[in-house]
């Protein structure tokens, strides 16, 4: 589209409600500032920022684009990406875009015709058309209905977890025609701030890498930021073949752990390999120069402890 530019304003803080706790997860006030990455919603109707103008000498219109989190909400001013798509499909099939900008409130220059507009706030976003020049003062402010996501977890009561073993994955609340939950994005930290339209997401919260997960449906409301504090029932283990109560290690060692049902949940090779589980009843099998040793024990949510196989406790 020739003679399309793009003007970028000020950063200013976005300020956000304050939501009410519910059982297993505290919810507070935050700001939204991280940006992450895009998902391309429905088309969504976009309202008014000022009356048509005048055609430029080249015969272009300045038309200024303005996105919201709520109807009644303030101009976000940083974090918007905007891009303007033209409407007919290219040899490809995809539609051909035509300019784009970052930062808050934007100024376009348009040639006559009809656009695709498209603003995405993190994973937030709203699409809608434009036709210049401008006919009606309703068209130039786009409301995201988005708010954000912040995910931590604890252990037990009010155990703290390594950020390191802390992972999470958001989905969305509905399922697909194979009864799957369409995955929207995997790998958030905790503390991350995830900008989302409101809805209602399945969170999946794995702590370390065997069995310790657990699973939460949340609520994100349009111009609030929701944190969520989920309580893992696990601990951390750390295994050890000694030949007496609390003496060294043994090297060369291999492990088997098996849940109450027998079935092995993990493997590993070492002198003290540590890992995290669910609560439960366990059986640890050390192999030591092709000689096993076992040993059953419980796992106490949010009791960190050493598991220590008696090397006269043979199989």
């Amino acid at each position: 589209m020739a003679g399309m530019k793009s003007i970028y304003t000020a950063v200013v803080a976005v300020v956000l409600a304050i939501v009410t706790a519910t059982p297993a997860l505290v919810q507070e006030d935050q700001q939204l500032e991280t940006p992450a990455p895009l998902i391309y919603p429905e088309l969504t109707p976009f309202s008014a920022l000022s009356p048509p103008e005048s055609p430029n000498p080249d015969g272009t219109y300045k038309v200024y684009l303005e996105a919201r989190l709520t109807v009644d909400g303030a101009p976000l001013q940083h974090g918007l990406i905007w891009r303007i798509f033209d409407q007919q499909p290219d040899e490809s099939g995809k539609l051909p875009i035509l300019a784009s900008a970052e930062g808050g409130r934007t100024l376009f220059e348009f040639e006559p015709g009809e656009y695709l507009v498209h603003v995405a706030f993190g994973l937030a976003g709203v699409t809608g058309k434009l036709k210049v020049p401008v006919t009606s003062p309703d068209n130039q402010i786009f409301v995201l209905n988005a708010g954000g996501l912040v995910l931590n977890a604890v252990s037990g009561n009010d155990g703290r977890i390594p950020p390191s073993k802390l992972s999470f994955s958001i989905y969305t609340d509905e399922r697909d025609e194979n009864d799957h939950r369409p995955l929207v994005i995997s790998k958030v930290k905790p503390n991350q701030i995830i900008r989302l339209n409101e809805g209602t997401y399945h969170i999946v919260s794995e702590y370390g890498n065997v069995n310790a997960v657990i699973r939460s449906d949340i609520r994100v409301e349009a111009g609030k930021l929701t944190e969520a504090t989920i309580q893992h029932r696990a601990a951390n283990l750390t295994l050890k073949l000694v030949a007496e109560a609390g003496g060294e290690a043994i090297a060369d060692t291999a492990w088997s752990i098996t849940n109450s049902a027998g079935d092995i949940i993990s493997e590993s090779v070492g002198a003290f390999p540590s890992l995290v589980l669910a609560e439960g009843q366990y059986t640890a099998i050390a192999r030591h120069k092709d000689t096993f040793y076992r040993r059953d024990f419980q796992v106490v949510a949010g009791r960190d402890a050493d598991v220590e196989v008696m090397l006269d406790k043979k199989e």
